[in-house]
């Protein structure tokens, strides 16, 4: 089965209308292009507030499902496409996730994930915003194929991608937003860029599913978000590389039938020794 996947990788603005109104209109282009499943990146209606820690950029969040679901699932039935967003979600008074919704192409809301692995890092205070998640990992039978979703941080957990493979994930989107500090060296943005997109890419060879990453792009405060949006196939190479720099509307042709084929020659998901793994359930094994 192949599908056509569109990753939009864009900037910001403070308004949050503007932000949506935006994502529409790309939305519609990866449509006209053919596009499936769409995905939009981590937090795409706002700057990414979570560079500093705001009360008032609490006032951000909402409902979900809510306002921005219901545009989007409006979308959705209209172009009969899948569409993946990221919001920031409100789900009681002091309570809040960083969160991922998923609609189909008929407009049916299938529900949302919220994001397990919460980072704290200069310039990433996401710990001051969001709870974890605690809905698990969670798969979304659509249109167009199982789909994983997983947010950024969770990006560099290989436990997150195996369980949503085992779920029986054809693809996992990433929905994300990282980028370089401004006062950084070319030699550390190069490194960290690497890294971020090899330990996805490893993702994708050790379940034998497409990985798609969907990146925010641009300057925001001290922060230079490096895009480089990227789709990688079952097996680690890449079908599609957006630019550090530019926005970029994308769409890709996946091949689901890759799996198969994949788990067939190298048969990780066979050899799996089950019965060896509960040390990973500890937090650190101290040497006895």
């Amino acid at each position: 089965m192949k599908v056509q996947v569109g990753l939009i990788q864009m900037s910001c603005e403070k308004d949050k209308t503007a932000n949506l109104n935006k994502a529409i209109k790309k939305i519609r282009e990866c449509a006209e292009k053919g596009a499936n499943i769409v995905c939009l990146q981590e937090l795409f209606a706002s700057l990414y507030f979570c560079d500093v820690e705001d009360y008032s950029n609490f006032d951000l969040a909402e409902s979900v499902p809510g306002n921005t679901t219901q545009i989007f699932s409006e979308l959705a039935k209209e172009l009969g496409i899948v569409i993946v967003a990221s919001l920031f979600e409100r789900r009681a008074k002091g309570l809040y996730h960083n969160t991922t919704a998923v609609i189909d192409a008929d407009g049916t809301y299938l529900g949302k994930y919220r994001k397990m692995h919460i980072p704290d890092d200069p310039g990433y205070y996401e710990k001051f915003y969001f709870t974890v998640g605690d809905l698990g990992y969670k798969t979304f039978k659509t249109s167009f194929g199982t789909i994983g979703v997983l947010i950024c941080w969770d990006q560099w957990y290989p436990e997150a991608s195996r369980i949503v493979a085992l779920m029986g994930a054809d693809i996992i989107f990433y929905p994300t937003a990282i980028g370089w500090a401004d006062s950084q060296d070319e030699k550390t943005n190069r490194e960290q860029y690497e890294a971020w997109q090899c330990i996805q890419r490893s993702h994708a060879i050790a379940n034998g599913v497409h990985v798609v990453s969907v990146n925010r792009v641009g300057k925001e405060e001290n922060m230079i978000f490096w895009g480089g949006s990227f789709v990688s196939n079952p097996f680690g190479t890449l079908l599609y590389k957006a630019s550090h720099i530019e926005e970029e509307t994308a769409v890709v042709e996946v091949d689901l039938d890759l799996t198969e084929h994949y788990r067939k020659h190298w048969p990780y998901m066979r050899d799996r020794r089950i019965d060896s793994y509960r040390p990973i359930l500890n937090r650190f094994i101290d040497e006895i």
